[in-house]
């Protein structure tokens, strides 16, 4: 008998929410082309999320009493913010394993990528506004770690129930301007992006929604250098919109976004921002809905005779043995090592080409060009974070990149650090397409900066411009996790 089931996964629950906007007159120059060093004001309010998903039973020699969840719980702390460095990341998780004794690698930190929010990374300090830097992402790693405790105290038996829809928000942004003999990073309506949106709700025994997961690949970039207040970009937005009709948190995955970005952005309008957040979240909004009963299957019960003979199909209980199933669990951390680009530039050389911008810069102010020191200072930011990212390489020919994977049930969780291109989420979706999985990339930081297919390497593109890796390490990032997915796979038929 004909039956339809989506990807489901019966576990253990918890979610908590904390506001994370910083104080007046921070830093916030986040663009190259900004003119203000200070937030103005603010948007929409930042936000941190914590969801906890633990195994509904411990495996065999395993107890899930006690204060810590058994190894392998997925525990998710997610900020509104772009990214940070190394150094930040420890302030982030520091406070949270002094709170609660959890491992270090228990945690992992996962990033909206809002460009609203600021830059908020040490080196800022001595910047207008970034004096006040270190106090608030000390306080951030405080409400981490409140966060994380209380979500471990209010775990809860739920079932989730995973679904896929389609936004046309995200556009490909690899644009090639004829007229300057150059890529850039704008709208290409010639090229077709990956549309996926995948959602999730998570439902309580009592049979109320607890929470729901939003999975979108797409730069928030809507406002850009003219916007000058505190913003969660377009993830705020979308998550009063399905906050609002579910009466539960939205949680939101930044999925693999590196050549994706919005089809009207890079403006100081906040409205722009509300507007494509509105426009995403109405289309999770109506995955969500079209998402079936926890525990049911869409079974075809037969003909009934009326004026015409009519095929009835209902949503029926999944047998035992089925629901079972929906409480695998697995989970598994390695590294992948991706070799380093030959060409990287020395700490000499930036350098040098930062005194050199610096000297332009100052030139073009002098003759008043404004025009010509606005570009000059966007070099020398580019050039500032590029000699702040190879400080940050872990030393040896390669960049050990950490995966983190996850599977709950029917539906798999992949979390990395980096940018990387879309080929990540429609080349391993298409490994298992009866399952759903979910992508988070910019985990534990930004890493190797961005990972572009091979075939972007040598045209210019900015993304490229700056990855850290050779060509061949996105691939390489998919051929490893698809062939972990593919054992698991082979051990689940045994």
């Amino acid at each position: 008998m004909a039956a339809i089931r989506a990807p489901q996964a019966r576990c253990r629950f918890a979610i908590a929410e904390a506001d994370i906007t910083p104080p007046a007159g921070i830093y916030h120059r986040m663009w190259g082309a900004a003119t203000h060093a200070r937030a103005e004001g603010v948007h929409r309010p930042l936000r941190a999320s914590v969801a906890i998903i633990a195994p509904l039973t411990a495996s065999p020699g395993a107890s899930i009493a006690g204060p810590l969840p058994p190894p392998g719980t997925a525990i998710l702390a997610s900020l509104d913010h772009c990214l940070v460095g190394a150094v930040e990341l420890d302030m982030l998780l520091d406070p949270i394993v002094a709170a609660t004794g959890l491992p270090r690698d228990a945690v992992t930190i996962l990033f909206t990528h809002t460009h609203g929010a600021g830059l908020m990374t040490l080196d800022r300090q001595t910047l207008p506004g970034g004096e006040l830097i270190p106090a608030y992402l000390r306080d951030v790693g405080q409400r981490l770690a409140e966060l994380v405790a209380r979500a471990l105290a209010e775990l809860q038996p739920a079932a989730i129930v995973f679904g896929q829809g389609r936004c046309d928000l995200a556009v490909f942004r690899d644009q090639w301007d004829a007229a300057s003999g150059q890529f850039v990073c704008g709208y290409d309506p010639a090229v077709r992006a990956d549309d996926t949106l995948l959602v999730a709700r998570v439902t309580g025994s009592g049979g109320q929604t607890i929470a729901t997961f939003v999975n979108y690949a797409c730069h928030p970039t809507s406002q850009a250098w003219d916007n000058r207040l505190v913003s969660p970009d377009y993830i705020g937005a979308m998550r009063e919109v399905v906050e609002r009709e579910t009466g539960a948190p939205c949680f939101f995955l930044q999925g693999a976004s590196g050549e994706l970005g919005p089809y009207e952005g890079y403006v100081g309008d906040v409205s722009v921002a509300d507007r494509n957040g509105r426009r995403l979240g109405f289309a999770a909004l109506a995955a969500l809905e079209a998402l079936p009963p926890p525990g049911t299957c869409y079974r075809y019960a037969g003909p009934v005779v009326s004026g015409a003979t009519i095929g009835v199909w209902r949503h029926e209980p999944l047998p035992a043995a089925e629901l079972a199933e929906l409480a695998a669990w697995r989970y598994q951390r390695w590294e992948i090592a991706l070799p380093y680009r030959g060409e990287l530039p020395t700490a000499a050389k930036i350098a040098e080409e930062l005194k050199e911008w610096r000297a332009a810069e100052a030139a073009a102010t002098a003759a008043s060009d404004h025009a010509r020191a606005r570009d000059c200072r966007a070099m020398v930011e580019r050039q500032t974070r590029m000699a702040r990212r190879l400080e940050q390489l872990p030393p040896g020919p390669d960049y050990p990149l950490e995966v983190r994977l996850w599977r709950w049930g029917g539906a798999d969780f992949l979390a990395v650090p980096g940018e990387h291109y879309s080929l990540l989420q429609t080349a391993l979706r298409a490994v298992a397409p009866t399952r759903a999985l979910l992508i988070a990339t910019i985990a534990q930081g930004w890493g190797p900066s961005y990972l572009p297919t091979s075939g972007t390497y040598g045209r210019g593109i900015y993304q490229e411009s700056i990855a850290i890796v050779a060509p061949g390490g996105l691939e390489r990032v998919v051929a490893e996790v698809e062939r972990v997915l593919r054992e698991w796979d082979a051990g689940a038929a045994t």
